[in-house]
């Protein structure tokens, strides 16, 4: 697809952006303006989190609970930042009730992907590459279709990356972004428990 110089002067309009930004989230999108939107708007937040992150001591923050209304199912989760001013804030408060909200909901067991033991990426991985060959497909297409399925697994898994409960458009890592972008410090989701009566004890996964 054709970019125009108007698409270009339209999504400059929309996001502030420099004419050859707009221009490469135009191209690698097809020309779709919102897709384009996003693009930049995931770029730009991905760039100010990177930033804000390097080197950054995060010995701040708290502990947020949520105990469901009937009693029988817990979460606490820990969440850093760099200063208690920050702690305070009832931005950074809302994100981690929201976490804990999620957790609760979603129920992942482990905060990022390089928390997952290797042995069940390993066990996961050799479960789908089974699964591909017995649907009749070649060996070397079916190793593509297992890995392309793991990304599967991870976002059912683990807590980064799956969708937010409450805006399923973005994962858990794109809305940490987004606070960290708007309240100019880092911010880490270090650990957490869920606590499910009669339920085997899930002790979630420690961040670091």
């Amino acid at each position: 697809m054709t970019i125009t110089a108007q698409m270009v002067k339209d999504l400059r309009e929309m996001t502030g952006a420099g004419p050859l930004d707009c221009k490469k989230a135009l191209e690698s999108n097809g020309g779709d303006l919102q897709k384009a939107v996003d693009y930049l708007r995931e770029k730009g937040l991905a760039r100010a989190a990177k930033k804000l992150t390097a080197g950054r001591v995060m010995n701040e923050g708290l502990i947020a609970s949520y105990t469901h209304h009937n009693q029988r199912l817990g979460v606490m989760v820990e969440v850093n930042c760099e200063t208690d001013f920050v702690a305070n804030t009832e931005r950074f408060q809302a994100f981690a009730h929201d976490v804990a909200l999620h957790i609760a909901n979603l129920a992942p067991g482990y905060v990022n992907r390089e928390d997952v033991p290797e042995a069940v990426i390993q066990a996961e991985r050799a479960i789908q590459l089974r699964r591909a060959v017995d649907e009749g497909k070649p060996e070397a297409v079916a190793e593509k279709v297992a890995e392309g399925r793991m990304s599967k697994f991870f976002e059912e898994i683990v807590l980064m990356e799956q969708p937010f409960i409450k805006d399923d458009s973005k994962t858990i890592a794109q809305y940490l972004s987004e606070v960290v972008a708007e309240v100019g410090e880092s911010i880490q989701i270090r650990r957490f428990a869920r606590f499910a009566l009669g339920e085997a004890t899930d002790s979630g996964a420690d961040g670091e």
